[in-house]
């Protein structure tokens, strides 16, 4: 068969990307990234395959990827197609079993991903949270926040070889059962887990420098220049980033916020020389 000048090119580029990747091969191997998963990266078809194609090449890269899944208002439409009832607590998603579809995706690719609550072996305890409105206390339902971590069943499906794929629910001291924020529990779980990156996937490019009068995005940040940006980010960003801070607070060395609606985003971030999204690094005072 003669090759032409074009597949010539293309052979080209492809070893061009293999070789870039090198690197990031090499240094992650063996480490353990925990990936917050929602938003547009569920909603679409396209995106959802994708995103379970990267985790696979993640795993066979020698990588050990975790998901924390998670959900918003832009998927329910998704689900009701699906015939998956959609629960809400006070707003908030109750993610059932069979909302976790990236688990059946991943699986078309071997038998690696394994579905599990965040309830499951109290991989995740958490207390009722209350709103205060008027300087009062509100109970808002079965909403709670992480108190403790146990990562054990999940290390161990780890050393199995398999992808955790855990909903972001969470066990309570009082035999309840609470709905918890998904950014939160994914960076609670990637401290617990000694992780060596968290990564949330969102719905924009990342943390922007002067939303909305630039578009312009922050690339690398540290903990204590993140810190003093919180107070002015809007109320979508902040649990995001305040789950960056507190990962590498925690000890993880990098945390990224990545657009989810880019396919193949978490291959671009962890494999390229240039990344995409918003890096945060440790790094200023507490």
């Amino acid at each position: 068969m003669t090759l032409t000048k074009s597949r010539i090119g293309d052979a080209s580029a492809k070893a061009a990307t293999l070789i870039e990747a090198l690197p990031w091969l090499n240094r992650f191997h063996g480490q353990i990234v925990v990936i917050k998963y929602g938003g547009h990266a569920m909603a679409e078809e396209e995106l959802r395959l994708a995103f379970a194609q990267d985790l696979v090449f993640l795993r066979y890269a020698g990588l050990r990827p975790v998901v924390v899944h998670g959900g918003g208002p832009q998927i329910t439409e998704q689900l009701g197609r699906l015939g998956v009832e959609s629960a809400f607590t006070a707003g908030l998603r109750v993610t059932t079993p069979e909302a976790m579809e990236v688990v059946g995706l991943i699986n078309r690719h071997g038998p690696f991903a394994v579905g599990l609550s965040g309830e499951d072996a109290g991989t995740f305890t958490a207390v009722r949270k209350t709103a205060v409105v008027d300087g009062q206390p509100v109970d808002i339902g079965l909403v709670g926040d992480i108190v403790a971590t146990d990562p054990g069943a999940i290390g161990a499906l780890l050393a199995d070889g398999r992808i955790p794929v855990v909903s972001s629910v969470a066990a309570g001291r009082d035999g309840e059962v609470y709905n918890v924020n998904a950014d939160t529990a994914a960076a609670a779980l990637a401290v617990a887990l000694d992780a060596a990156k968290l990564v949330v996937l969102t719905d924009v490019a990342g943390l922007y420098r002067d939303w909305p009068s630039s578009a312009d995005v922050i690339s690398e940040l540290t903990a204590a220049e993140l810190e003093r940006l919180l107070p002015g980010l809007s109320a979508g960003m902040i649990p995001k980033m305040e789950a960056c801070l507190t990962a590498v607070r925690g000890g993880v060395p990098q945390a990224h916020v990545l657009d989810g609606r880019l396919s193949h985003a978490i291959l671009l971030e962890i494999f390229t020389d240039s990344g995409i999204g918003t890096m945060v690094l440790p790094g200023g005072s507490q």
